[in-house]
């Protein structure tokens, strides 16, 4: 059972100046990745708390009916189909986006796909896997970044960036998607600290979602022709196979996306970097600083299994 919302879960945010949007009303987000989960439940809190909303995916059908749920509850918000792996969309996203509305106070690098399972290989991904996920997954939040953080620094306004990594960015799991999702925890802190250094008007936070009922392994179905996948993938072996039906039941009784975006609005009021939302994976959190100090390999397989609600009592 997934715990509500707390702010013990995640504690208080350290005092790291006034680089706050701290009204939200009348400003301006970005979300990518929005016609459905995480991001479709950012670009709603959003579009409820009065943003001018303009909402990115590159699946447009689905786009197209995110845009009307909205704008059919007379909520200000535009839509535009954008392929994050590619920068040349990006920046026309960016350059969209500034033409229509002036400014952008907010962006949200959320899209994210997965390739044949978060427990594949890593040895037994083809090239076409690594270039996929990484191209959406790691190079959308850099095209971001890049298109939008020079905006904002010359608005110098109160700006926000959420950057959308995963728990699999902080233990050792997710095999490609994990590899992403740890590249994005890093960049948000590396950007953070650049951005404190300059005493720039911009706050950051990378958030680090457990368990939700987003579409994530259905990823493949906007799968561009040019990263074909492995026909192989299809026959998986039992046990990668079990794995891949514990995951997608995790998924599917997680929380939430309006709840996660309820969880990043209060997150860019308070200014908070670190995002989590909820306390299953905290201990394999707190561990992790522990192996790299002691100098031993991250062991918490077993862990992972029950969190998965798979049996490895046989392997105790």
């Amino acid at each position: 059972m997934w715990v509500g919302y707390d702010a013990d879960i995640v504690g208080d945010a350290e005092d790291v100046g006034d680089s706050r949007v701290r009204e939200l009303e009348g400003k301006v987000a970005v979300v990518t990745g929005a016609a459905s989960g995480i991001g479709f439940g950012m670009a709603t809190r959003f579009a409820e708390a009065g943003l001018n909303v303009v909402m990115a995916d590159v699946e447009k059908s689905a786009l197209d009916r995110a845009v009307a749920s909205l704008k059919n509850r007379e909520h200000n918000v535009v839509g535009i189909t954008t392929d994050v792996s590619h920068w040349e969309s990006v920046a026309e996203l960016a350059s969209e986006s500034r033409s229509r509305y002036g400014s952008v106070h907010i962006l949200c690098n959320n899209a994210g796909v997965t390739s044949s399972g978060l427990a594949s290989k890593i040895w037994e991904h083809p090239q076409s896997d690594w270039d996929w996920v990484f191209g959406v997954n790691f190079w959308g939040v850099l095209h971001g970044l890049r298109a939008f953080v020079p905006l904002m620094l010359e608005m110098d306004e109160e700006c926000h960036i959420v950057n959308t990594a995963s728990v699999a960015g902080l233990v050792a799991y997710g095999s490609i998607y994990g590899a992403t999702k740890t590249g994005v925890v890093d960049v948000s802190e590396t950007l953070i600290m650049q951005l404190r250094a300059i005493d720039s008007n911009i706050g950051v936070s990378v958030l680090c979602p457990g368990a939700v009922n987003t579409q994530l392994l259905n990823s493949s179905r906007n799968r561009p022709p040019e990263y074909p996948s492995n026909p192989s993938s299809e026959d998986a072996p039992a046990d990668l196979q079990r794995v891949r039906d514990a995951t997608s039941d995790l998924l599917r009784n997680g929380r939430d996306p309006l709840e996660v975006g309820d969880i990043v609005v209060e997150a860019i009021k308070q200014n908070r970097f670190y995002v989590l939302t909820d306390d299953v994976w905290n201990h394999l959190i707190e561990s992790r600083p522990r192996d790299i100090l002691s100098g031993n390999p991250p062991a918490h397989d077993k862990e992972i299994a029950k969190i998965l609600g798979l049996n490895s009592d046989a392997n105790d």
